[in-house]
Parts: C-alpha cells; structure tokens; sequence
C-alpha cells in the first residue's frame, strides 16, 4: 500500500502544472467578458478580389439589445437598399444566434463553431515583446475540438496596453499552407482584429477587422480581402440578459 501511494506521489508530480494567464492579458480578457454584447453599432463589410476589385459591400446596423430575430438589419448591398430576400437573410441570422445561446444555455453544451476567443490557450500566452505602453504574448491555440484553426498551422499574438489593460490589437498569421477542404488548398493568410476607445467611460472595444488570403481551388488561383469597420456606437442592455444567458470571457474575440 505504502508503494502504491509513492508511485501515486511521484505520479503527481511529473504532471505538467497549470500555468497562471498573465495579470495583463487576465485583465485585458475581463474587460472584454464585461462589455459582450453591451455595444449597438452599424458595421460595414467590404470584400475584394485579388486585384482589389470590390466584390461585394454590405453595411448592418447591430443591436444586441432587440429580441433575436431584430439585432441584424441590412440597410445597404452594395451601395443599393437590401432586398427582401437580404431583409430575411439578416433576420434568419439573428435567429439562429437566438437559437444557439438558448440551447447552450439550456442543454449546458458547447457551440460547434468556436471563436477566435475560445480556441486561444491563454494559459499557455508567452510575452514576446515588450514596450513602455504595451506587451505582446504569442497566444497558442487548443487542440480539443478546434476544426477552424489548428495549432500547428496558426500563430496569435495579442498586444495590450499597460495603463489601459486592454487589447489594442490582435493578430492570427498562417504559418504553413493548409488545405481547408478537398478542392480548397490555403497558401497564405491573415486576420487582424483593432480596438479603440469610442466612450472613455469604457474599455476599448473591437472597432476593425482586416482578413485575407490566397490560396486554389482546384488548381485555379483565388484571393480574397475583407475590412469590417464599426461606427456609429451605442451602450446598450443586452436581451439574453432578460433569460439570465451567461457568456463566455472569450466568445466576443472573433473573426
């Protein structure tokens, strides 16, 4: 018995401990988990080709604060007023977010699409450079259950700033060439998340995101950028909180 307990011991402590996310990054995090949700605003979403044609541009007013069905509305496709087909597909869209939060909610289970937030290992973040203002961490991301960026193939730093505590920036780089699906090969990639101040009452907030990519489909070279600017801000109360709909410190990392 006296053995068996010593192997358990020396068991123990060859596990790998839990290293503590840093006071920074903790705080930067926390700011984020408080204003989820808590922000209306109109976003516009501009795509191009790789010769930086404007494919398409689509301009929503968010607000967190309706009942589901009402939080997207399309006010403009592509410089013209939305259509009723576009008019349902946003609706559609709040829908099924409805849907999703209620369920996980109700049923205690995961979301089959994760975040950018909820994949980030922010256990494991490294400071990887430092200035007066700022520090940067390179964030690794899980393994468990992350379809959308695997680890090997992605790189995460997260720049906070020091007297604010909050993110100034966020940066997903592909590392490698991937193949997403079976005719879609991923040769390279970027996403870039910005926050500022838009009430000094309140910590920054995610007010950009930059993506792009080039990559082939079926040997046939394809390109793709994107620039989502959000303006026109207002504090609002979230609806799930009339259900009691508790969220996640990470969910509102995305892109």
């Amino acid at each position: 018995m006296r053995r068996f307990v010593c192997l358990l011991l020396v068991g123990c402590l060859a596990l790998p401990l839990r290293a503590a996310v840093p006071d920074l990054l903790d705080a930067a995090l926390k700011k984020v988990a408080a204003d989820y949700d808590r922000w209306a605003y109109t976003q516009t979403l501009v795509e191009k080709d790789d010769k930086g044609k404007v494919v398409s541009e689509a301009v929503i007013r968010f607000d967190p604060s309706r009942p589901y069905a009402e939080q997207f509305t399309s006010l403009s496709v592509n410089g013209k007023p939305p259509s009723d087909h576009q008019i349902r597909k946003y609706r559609k869209q709040g829908e099924k977010k409805g849907e999703r939060l209620e369920k996980a909610e109700r049923e205690g289970v995961e979301p089959t699409r994760k975040s950018l937030g909820e994949l980030m290992d922010i256990d494991r973040a490294a400071v990887v450079e430092e200035s007066a203002q700022a520090v940067t961490y390179e964030v690794p991301l899980k393994k468990d259950s992350n379809h959308r960026l695997p680890p090997e193939k992605f790189r995460v730093t997260a720049r906070v700033n020091k007297q604010q505590q909050a993110f100034e920036n966020i940066l997903v780089l592909l590392r490698s060439p991937m193949r997403a699906e079976l005719i879609l090969k991923i040769k390279s990639g970027v996403g870039e998340l910005d926050f500022e101040t838009v009430n000094p009452k309140f910590a920054p907030t995610m007010t950009a995101v930059h993506g792009g990519g080039t990559g082939s489909i079926l040997f046939v070279p394809v390109g793709r950028s994107y620039d989502m600017k959000r303006t026109d801000f207002k504090r609002v109360k979230p609806y799930a909180e009339r259900f009691g709909v508790q969220f996640g410190p990470l969910k509102a990392i995305d892109f």
